[in-house]
């Protein structure tokens, strides 16, 4: 008959710590983000590139009300 708790058997008699533990969930769960952020793109490199080109884009744009210049309505 097999033996169903760990501490009878010759399992390992510690089991791993807590922090060990913990950390080893952490990589994974970063690990994870980083292959479901990159998922569908081939030149992640590229990706990034442009991202921080519009937001450069966004932070040169005036963040005010409507500029002086450009058109105008009009009613007669």
């Amino acid at each position: 008959m097999g033996l169903c708790l760990p501490c009878l058997g010759n399992g390992p008699r510690d089991p791993p710590h807590v922090e060990d533990r913990r950390l080893k969930l952490a990589e994974a769960a970063e690990r994870r983000q980083r292959e479901s952020s990159s998922r569908g793109i081939l030149n992640l490199h590229s990706v990034e590139e442009k991202k921080k080109r519009k937001e450069k884009m966004e932070k040169q744009l005036p963040s005010g009300g409507p500029s002086q210049g450009g058109l105008r309505w009009t009613v007669s």
